[in-house]
């Protein structure tokens, strides 16, 4: 079967700019009431929706409000948990105190007995007070603590452990020297977080178990 198309070229271009027209149409169309759905969803939950949860949050704040105002001695119950939220760190600065008989024993001469010690670990000084057989032995000590360094765990860099070490009073009689010492310490060295290995000099002579003149 043979077609013959009879319409001019004109009128063909013309439907076919008519097709065009109408699927733009439709398809701005369909766009539009796109956009315009997202828009109120958007509306409905801003508000809508938020409104809503705002309220509901509101609510739960008044109501868990009075709860709170209703327990008895609050301000005191948050107060001590508060303080107990810092033992932590507060038991992590205090310092090692018993390290301090240890270092003692490591420092005194073998000769010489304590009968006297006061340490300040707010101040970091240290006071030693005893006894001794010569005042050489007095000097010795003294020196001790001068030339006494420490190291930290897995190092092997020495750090002095006293300074400013002074013979702040002495005494002779017919039964030896009376003697005060007194001292500031690095307070690393009572640090609950290091581990340290004191480096006394050989000529200490620290040779006894217990320093203190009820021990000897």
């Amino acid at each position: 079967m043979i077609q013959f198309n009879l319409l001019p070229d004109v009128k063909l271009e013309y439907v076919k700019t008519q097709r065009t027209k109408h699927l733009l149409t439709l398809v701005s169309f369909c766009v539009s009431a796109a956009g315009i759905a997202i828009l109120l969803l958007a509306f409905v939950s801003v508000d809508v929706v938020q409104k809503k949860s705002l309220h509901d949050l509101s609510g739960d704040i008044t109501k868990y409000s009075a709860q709170l105002k209703d327990v008895k001695d609050l301000d005191k119950i948050l107060t001590v948990q508060n303080q107990l939220s810092t033992l932590t760190s507060l038991h992590d600065q205090k310092p090692v105190t018993s390290r301090l008989f240890t270092y003692i024993s490591q420092l005194t001469p073998g000769q010489a007995s304590l009968n006297q010690l006061s340490v300040d670990f707010v101040g970091n000084t240290l006071s030693i007070g005893g006894t001794a057989p010569t005042l050489d032995t007095v000097s010795t000590y003294t020196d001790t603590l001068k030339n006494t360094n420490y190291t930290l765990e897995g190092e092997s860099k020495l750090i002095p452990a006293f300074n400013k070490v002074v013979l702040s009073a002495f005494g002779r009689d017919q039964a030896g020297t009376t003697f005060t010492i007194s001292c500031s310490f690095d307070p690393a060295i009572f640090n609950v977080a290091n581990n340290i290995t004191l480096r006394v000099p050989t000529t200490a002579g620290a040779d006894q178990t217990s320093v203190f003149a009820e021990g000897k």
